[in-house]
């Protein structure tokens, strides 16, 4: 009934306790939050004053008694004898274990929770890493852009080096880092830049930088919904900063800065700009991984990505290896899916025989000398493939078999089991070497190449150029033939180039050809244009009487031999060009 107060069923309430004295808010304990969800740090943990002794705080037996809370505007001290009274919990103390993991203790002697707290005991490991970029000027390519600054992460490993992202130190002109708590930036050598797994090693001359750092230890691939914690210097304040999740995904990803697809993690910690190069930590203290990029997108919250430990430890062998960063191999094929039972069945395949058929072959991949189109890839170094492509990965899951060929070194032989169209099983062994695109994703660091003669401006596509001239949006902005070139087209040798007409400097002898702009180059005087150098080389021979240059859809441009070249000074001087070509053509 409405107005009346019902009574509890249960045990009969008590008396009231005995009055407690008013308790300060700021020392009153907090019963809400969890304690598993606190990252402690063994050097920062503050401990509260103990009570005087635990004989004289024995536990109460029964359910807690209750606190009554703290009026408004009182005053939380005793009225009796003036003094502020302190209210504390049972003592609690840190003890390390042999992991580096600390356990909370409570005064009783009794562990809380063996996770309680998860410990970072290599946090002063995670640097801050301050670059100058000096980019090239892929559209005029004889001069560089204007120098900009950056900031990211890093953290120092074994033997005296420190790791981040490539992308955070692409294009460097100085390097500096500077480690947490010190106001010191220490000038850093770059040793290694992976593009492809967007990693770059750097170290530091001189002992006073590593003193008093503990190397971090890196950990196993974690599993699904293990915890993870992101340490790095994102854009928001100069001190570090620590962001916690679970990983979410693993699988192959689409890394953005290689333009390749290896091996990620994705969780659902705050990554943001500035945090690239930061370690991703385990529960126990070791680096799972490494931050470097997430999802941005109207639709998605808290996606980002890390680097996984395979892809880490791929890295750095490679370079003690063979001295220098060589790159991922990958199996020079395109492949089709068999899952249509018809499709199977006019391969010739058996209902217990599962594979990928191969569509295309890489001319310049050592596959070409073994595999053939329409081949059935059965199975990788002795693990089968489905027919949607995927092999076993761990428990309850399965992953793109370009993972098995990841984890190879170039140069390094693969056994690849094939089911040819008349019913017979091949098997190969392949030696395997990383690819170079018809159109590169990356200069590997080198200045663009260019040629000029007449106003007219040679050089090489790559995606940093279609970038420079169609912006981000590349993809939708260049013109369709040198998109469909990026994106299906192979090498028919390994030194062939897209050599383009970027534009044309206006010129009494070019009249006419002024709107000539990203036009591929096929010929100079009936002869095949292979590469850059090789037209800059038949153009400074010719001794024809004319020049002639056959373009994509059918142009031709014709120029006067001698006059193109007396003509070409008097060009360069009036744009302030420094040489008809880039060094890398005159050697």
């Amino acid at each position: 009934m409405a107005g009346v107060n019902k009574r509890k069923r249960g045990r009969n309430p008590k008396s009231d306790p005995p009055s407690t004295p008013d308790i300060p808010t700021s020392t009153a304990p907090s019963t809400s939050p969890h304690i598993d969800d606190v990252v402690f740090s063994v050097s920062n943990v503050e401990l509260i004053d103990p009570l005087p002794s635990s004989a004289s705080h024995r536990p109460r037996r029964g359910r807690p008694r209750k606190i009554p809370a703290l009026p408004e505007n009182s005053n939380p001290t005793n009225p009796e004898n003036g003094k502020t009274l302190k209210v504390t919990s049972p003592t609690r103390r840190l003890i390390d274990k042999p992991n580096g993991v600390a356990s909370l203790i409570s005064s009783e002697g009794t562990s809380i929770n063996a996770s309680v707290a998860r410990v970072v005991p290599v946090m002063d490991a995670v640097v801050k890493v301050f670059c100058v970029h000096t980019e090239p000027n892929y559209s005029l390519p004889w001069q560089r852009k204007r120098q900009y600054s950056s900031s990211s992460s890093g953290f120092v490993i074994k033997e005296r080096r420190v790791l981040t992202n490539a992308h955070s130190v692409e294009h460097y002109t100085q390097v500096k880092l500077k480690k947490r708590g010190s106001d010191t930036k220490y000038v850093a050598t770059v040793l290694a830049i992976g593009t492809e797994c967007d990693i770059a090693l750097l170290t530091v001359d001189g002992d006073e930088f590593w003193e008093g750092v503990s190397p971090v230890e890196f950990g196993d691939l974690p599993a699904l919904q293990d915890a993870v914690t992101v340490v790095g210097y994102p854009i928001g304040g100069d001190t570090i900063s620590v962001t916690s999740g679970v990983v979410s995904r693993i699988e192959i990803l689409s890394y953005v800065h290689g333009s390749t697809e290896l091996l990620g993690l994705q969780i659902d910690a705050a990554i943001n700009s500035g945090n690239s190069g930061g370690p991703a930590f385990n529960d126990k203290g070791n680096c799972v991984g490494i931050a470097f990029q997430s999802l941005k997108h109207e639709d998605v919250e808290n996606i980002g990505y890390v680097i996984p430990t395979p892809v880490i430890t791929h890295f750095i062998k490679d370079y003690e290896k063979n001295g220098a960063y060589t790159g991922f191999p990958i199996l020079g094929v395109e492949w089709q899916k068999m899952e249509n039972p018809d499709l199977r069945l006019s391969m010739g395949m058996k209902p217990d025989q599962k594979g990928v058929r191969i569509r295309r072959i890489d001319p310049t991949a050592p596959e070409s000398m073994m595999l053939m189109p329409s081949d059935v890839i059965l199975s990788f170094d002795g693990v089968d493939i489905a027919n949607d492509g995927t092999v076993p990965f761990r428990h309850g899951e399965r992953i793109g078999f370009s993972y098995l060929v990841s984890q190879k070194y170039s140069g390094d032989g693969a056994a690849v089991k094939v089911l040819r169209r008349n019913s017979e099983i091949l098997n190969f062994i392949i030696k395997l070497a990383t690819q170079m695109r018809l159109i590169p994703a990356h200069n590997k660091g080198r200045p663009p190449s260019y040629y000029i003669i007449a106003g007219f401006v040679f050089t090489t596509v790559s995606v940093p150029y279609l970038r420079s001239e169609y912006g981000k949006d590349y993809e939708y902005e260049a013109p369709v033939k040198l998109l469909d070139k990026l994106l299906h087209e192979f090498r028919q040798s390994p030194d062939e180039q897209i050599v383009v007409v970027s534009q044309v400097l206006v010129a009494d002898i070019n009249i006419g050809y002024e709107e000539i702009v990203n036009t591929q180059v096929l010929a100079f005087n009936g002869e095949p244009v292979k590469n850059l150098k090789s037209l800059a080389r038949m153009v400074e021979k010719c001794n024809d009487e004319f020049l002639k240059f056959d373009l994509e859809y059918q142009q031709v441009v014709v120029l006067q031999t001698e006059t193109a070249k007396s003509a070409t000074s008097d060009i360069l001087t009036t744009h302030c060009i420094p040489c008809a070509m880039s060094e890398d053509l005159r050697t």
